[in-house]
């Protein structure tokens, strides 16, 4: 009895397969499966700084991308400069001791891909120093700190992100990093526990964060935290401590 049920399960399987194998081959649709390495070709503006010295010392310098926020994007390149780092040394506020890279994106969003090919060009054209690279962006910036810090957090020696907020699904690959997060606590376009929760996944996954919210700001947490001399004073003081 045991041989006869075994054959007539073994006879349903069978039938079964076969059913498929019919089904598909009386499908008028084929299935296929496409391969191949595509190369891209990109554009992007941004604004350069080269600091002080830079021409006459032969040393290699700290190099600081900075992304703007959504407001800012398109091809107009001269409204990068309202915030941030462009904008103080626009108006001459502050001697960076660093190259400056800030790049424009076309669209709202930033790609990470883009940005990632950005930061090779420049590391291979001028003289930088690969062990101190930081990041910092506001708003769309501020998540495409996070998300450009993810992707590659053995580039960078600290990020600065502010009234961002990224996965945090991808504490632990940023817990080795040394980041400062700044946000808004009533800022009503990027809540604050975007950054909030971000913080917390990283600590709890051993990671070195520091976390600035001003009780009273809205969504503008930038111009505060960029005219903070202590951010400069623990931005330049970190050093990737070896080429991943």
């Amino acid at each position: 009895m045991r041989l006869r049920a075994a054959c007539m399960a073994t006879a349903a399987l069978w039938c079964v397969l076969m059913a498929a194998v019919v089904a598909r081959a009386d499908s008028p649709q084929q299935e296929k499966e496409f391969e191949r390495e595509v190369t891209i070709k990109v554009k992007i503006k941004y604004l350069l700084y080269l600091p002080p010295g830079y021409e006459s010392d032969k040393k290699d310098w700290p190099l600081l991308m900075f992304l703007h926020g959504a407001g800012e994007s398109g091809d107009n390149l001269a409204k990068v400069k309202l915030h941030g780092p462009p904008k103080l040394i626009e108006n001459k506020k502050r001697d960076f001791p660093c190259i400056v890279v800030s790049p424009q994106s076309a669209r709202m969003g930033w790609n990470v891909d883009l940005l990632t090919a950005l930061l090779d060009d420049i590391a291979a054209k001028y003289r930088v120093d690969k062990d101190r690279i930081y990041l910092t962006g506001l708003s769309m910036g501020g998540f495409g700190t996070w998300s450009l810090a993810a992707a590659h957090p053995e580039r960078f020696a600290a990020i600065v992100p502010i009234c961002g907020g990224g996965n945090p699904a991808d504490a632990a690959k940023l817990k080795n990093l040394p980041i400062w997060v700044f946000h808004g606590a009533k800022d009503p376009v990027v809540p604050p526990e975007r950054s909030e929760s971000m913080v917390k996944a990283i600590k709890a996954a051993g990671g070195n964060v520091k976390l600035t919210v001003y009780p009273d700001a809205g969504h503008d947490a930038w111009t505060a935290s960029y005219e903070n001399p202590e951010l400069y004073r623990w931005l330049f003081a970190q050093k990737r401590s070896a080429p991943q």
